[in-house]
């Protein structure tokens, strides 16, 4: 497994690691995740704003709210 100069936040053993970086490039690589990229390029990204997809559409979002769950935290986030 290659170093990255970003250090994962979670204590993985490197088992887990090598799995979960397995299964983060088959998630990146599914068609949506492909078709969603592919519109970000053509859409742009600036640097005070991100793009944020809901449902049939792409709307710009301010980092803070999109990376924040505008203003309700991360921790208790659900995710699907």
């Amino acid at each position: 497994m290659k170093s990255s100069p970003i250090r994962s936040k979670q204590k993985l053993s490197p088992a887990a690691a090598k799995r979960k970086a397995t299964r983060d490039t088959k998630a990146a690589m599914t068609k949506k995740r492909k078709d969603r990229k592919a519109e970000n390029q053509r859409i742009g990204q600036r640097s005070d704003s991100d793009l944020h997809h809901t449902g049939s559409s792409v709307r710009r979002v301010s980092i803070k709210n999109n990376r924040g769950n505008y203003g309700r935290g991360t921790k208790t986030e659900k995710h699907a």
